[in-house]
């Protein structure tokens, strides 16, 4: 049982449990969900207010007649303020929620694996809910819940809010950066299902030196919000107690909370603190067992129509139905483009650039990472060799570079002065200047030739046939048919290799603290997936400090990825690092599918 005996306590210790992705229980069964009798949906309406969370109803097998509620495990945690702790076993999943002691809970998985449902048959009547599914709609009612009273104290660690409730009740907590008043300052929002009586609904002012800037608590429709501003470096962490029921809201500078949860076969999500000097990182991250059976890993993107665009990560892993993901190469933004390196299936989508450090894997569970260069030569029906210098890229070079039906329907030129050449099955057929239309068709079965260097025009006159070759540099990456490309490099074969002006980097680049994203390869070949925003009390890491703690968590060879406002990581419906809302769009990702039934 967790007890706060007085206001100046913080709370207890996590215990954390930490499994390796080997001693996953690969070859017990998993549960699915699938039949006749089973209903399913998108969303759920809590209270009236409806949600994006997916939830299925299917048979109870031991007793006929009744239904059991699966609701995905993010759903429960974002929208009900359900608490996931550490778990070496991915069939059940401890929660908390207002009980003296975590509850587990039943783990079923979508077909496709995109989802993991947690039964909420032993849950749901701590709060005596009331579930009805209405089509694709889960409706969920509540008891109408009070809030008895409000207490803050200003803390040595930083402030402490206690609201006091008549029963267990849904809650959410919102965590925003302030624009208002910049980046030193943060805005939170909770929103709790429990009625406040007018009095209690008023304004706090407190200190300039408390962690707790302001406090504004409204009233709406039998729900209650707190929201305020608190210094850059506090963030609040929120726990609930029972007998008597209460949420207790810290505002802290602390480490913050650190687990490990056995999600499914061969997908660890862990949250721990790692210590450079006198510097504390949080870290979250996936480690990846690739050769579990029905796992594998694709680069991802978008839209299934076009490469070209940007997309929130969330949205993207949603729309490609991947279990888990990452942000990953650097991109255009303004004009949403690809900068660097995706192979897909052995197709290249975009080319590297710039001799930069990529990725690449096979679906046997092989990593290579390094620094990488693509040749590709254009032979033509009358003996020249050309060089293209890019494939659907959006890092424009002197040149000849090559847009293919994956780049989108149409090109835009990139640059000034271009000319355009149409190719259809392998035949010149026209040539144009780029001044003389906005964007050109891209043909299906062919490609344009977009030339950014007129030297070698005379050779692509309309009829001439072509062929293409393309070969890697180094040679071994030829063998891998998915690559993904960001960079610089940080670990090779154990040791710190950043070289960030090899690969093209400008200051500071490499000397900036920033939020990261990176994906390591340990020694037993798991791959790990990984984000790091702030540190505590402080910004985030440098590169050269990124690459240490990549080490530190067992990386024999790691990338880093597009950081800073791209830095996500999903899992299961969620981003695990961040408030979506914070969250920039991103041009790709690296995406983990599983298949519950592969076997």
């Amino acid at each position: 049982m967790i007890y706060f005996p007085s206001m100046l306590m913080i709370g207890p210790g996590v215990a954390v449990v930490t499994p390796t992705v080997a001693q996953t229980a690969i070859n017990q069964p998993i549960v699915q969900i699938a039949g006749s009798n089973v209903s399913q949906g998108n969303q759920i309406q809590l209270n009236g207010r409806t949600y994006p969370v997916p939830w299925i109803q299917w048979q109870d097998p031991n007793q006929p007649g009744k239904r059991l509620t699966g609701i995905s495990d993010s759903g429960l945690n974002r929208r009900f303020g359900v608490k996931l702790a550490s778990s070496s076993d991915f069939r059940q999943q401890p929660v908390q929620w207002f009980t003296p002691k975590p509850v587990a809970l039943t783990t079923r998985f979508s077909p496709n694996g995109a989802y993991r449902f947690l039964d909420i048959s032993t849950l749901a009547p701590t709060g005596n809910w009331q579930i009805q599914a209405q089509g694709s709609t889960l409706q969920i009612q509540s008891p109408s819940a009070k809030i008895g009273k409000i207490r803050s104290g200003r803390q040595q660690w930083g402030h402490r809010l206690v609201v006091d409730l008549d029963q267990p009740t849904p809650w959410q907590m919102e965590r925003l950066t302030n624009s208002r008043t910049g980046k030193k300052n943060r805005e939170f929002g909770l929103a709790i299902d429990a009625n406040i009586s007018a009095e209690l609904a008023r304004n706090w002012k407190f200190s300039p030196q408390s962690a707790l800037k302001s406090l504004k608590i409204t009233r709406k429709n039998g729900r209650t919000l707190l929201s305020g501003v608190t210094s850059g470096t506090m963030h609040p962490r929120v726990w609930m107690l029972n007998n008597p029921h209460r949420l207790i809201i810290d505002f802290q500078s602390k480490v913050p909370e650190q687990r490990s949860i056995l999600w499914a076969p061969g997908i660890l999500r862990q949250e721990r603190v790692i210590s450079l000097g006198n510097r504390q990182y949080p870290i979250t991250w996936l480690a990846i067992q690739p050769n579990t059976p029905g796992l594998k890993l694709q680069p991802i993107w978008g839209s299934q129509n076009a490469l070209l665009g940007i997309h929130p990560l969330l949205s993207m892993a949603k729309g490609t139905q991947v279990a888990a993901a990452i942000n990953a190469g650097f991109f255009n933004r303004k004009n949403k483009t690809p900068l660097g390196a995706i192979r897909q299936n052995g197709q290249w989508v975009s080319s590297p650039i710039l001799n930069r450090g990529v990725v690449a894997w096979n679906q046997q569970g092989q990593f290579q990472m390094g620094r990488l260069n693509l040749q590709q030569n254009l032979t033509t029906s009358t003996g020249q060799r050309l060089q293209i210098v890019s494939t659907n890229s959006g890092y424009p070079q002197k040149g000849i570079a090559r847009y293919t039906p994956t780049w989108g329907p149409t090109y835009t030129p990139i640059l000034k002065t271009e000319k355009i050449i149409t190719v259809v099955e392998n035949r010149v057929i026209s040539e144009k200047v780029s001044t003389s239309a906005k964007s050109f068709a891209i043909p299906r079965n062919g490609y344009l030739l977009v030339l950014r260097s007129f030297a070698v025009a005379g050779a692509l006159t309309p009829g001439t046939q072509l062929q293409i070759q393309a070969s890697t540099t180094p040679a071994s990456f030829d063998a891998f048919p998915n690559i993904v490309g960001a960079g610089p490099l940080l670990v090779s074969n154990g040791r710190v290799v950043l070289n960030a002006k090899a690969e093209k980097f400008r200051p500071p680049f490499d000397t900036q603290a920033a939020p990261r994203s990176g994906i390591g390869q340990t020694a037993d070949g798991t791959i790990l997936l990984a984000a790091v925003h702030n540190r505590v009390g402080g910004p985030g890491p440098t590169l050269k400090e990124w690459a240490l703690i990549m080490q530190r968590l067992g990386s024999v060879n790691a990338l880093n990825l597009d950081g800073g406002s791209s830095t996500s990581l999903y899992l299961g419906g969620q981003l695990l690092d961040r408030h979506p809302v914070t969250a920039a769009r991103v041009q790709n990702g690296i995406g983990v599918f599983w298949q519950p039934n592969a076997r």
